[in-house]
């Protein structure tokens, strides 16, 4: 593995994470929300998935979801039901605070924990994900130059968590930017059923994918 492959990698990923999907919108979320410091907990989360995703692959799991519908189905159930559960309790709870245009104020993070495992459970129950670093990442291994296969995957993946953290935190403090200045203004309830919204419709996609 030489400069070059590893620059190509870090732009591909970089295009990879900078697409809008289920942990941008996690992100955002959980940053205009509760602010942006609270958000790095959840991007924690996120990047725990993908270092699982990295031993999946090295493991072969990621081959065997591709090949096992039953497996594949299961998984992006959960995974569809989860983004609609997390996309209906963002609307709703702007509904249970009145009106959508009544001026609102910030509020009290949950528990770190909590937190946290909102960004593992929305990586770890994405198999798209899992399948995209499972077809990714064998063009970028070279098994003929002597160097342990080990070694590549352990700098692929701190370039993955790198580059994934980066674009992340850029999401979550446009979110929290932008919630701070709407946060005594007519229209942060809006933005907030906006992005319940935008999980439900991953939902939906993540349902209707087929292999």
């Amino acid at each position: 593995m030489n400069a070059h492959v590893l620059l190509l990698y870090l732009l591909t990923w970089s295009l990879v994470a900078l697409t809008p999907g289920p942990a941008v919108m996690c992100s955002m979320a959980q940053a205009g929300r509760y602010g942006f410091r609270s958000s790095w907990v959840g991007i924690a989360g996120i990047q725990l998935g993908n270092v699982v995703f990295f031993v999946c692959v090295a493991a072969g799991l990621g081959a065997l979801l591709e090949t096992t519908k039953a497996a594949f189905d299961v998984l992006r159930a959960l995974g569809a039901g989860y983004l609609f559960y997390l996309g209906a309790r963002l609307i709703l709870s702007t509904l249970r605070k009145g009106s959508p245009t009544a001026p609102t104020v910030a509020q009290d993070p949950p528990a770190r924990s909590g937190l946290f495992l909102q960004g593992l459970l929305i990586q770890l129950t994405n198999p798209k994900a899992l399948l995209f670093v499972s077809s990714l990442l064998p063009q970028f291994i070279d098994r003929e130059g002597g160097r342990p296969v080990s070694l590549q995957l352990s700098i692929l993946v701190l370039l993955t968590i790198v580059v994934d953290g980066v674009v992340l935190s850029s999401y979550a403090w446009l979110a929290a930017r932008g919630g701070g200045s709407l946060r005594n203004s007519r229209s942060v309830a809006w933005i907030e059923r906006i992005l319940g919204l935008a999980l439900v419709g991953f939902g939906v996609r993540l349902l209707a994918t087929r292999k």
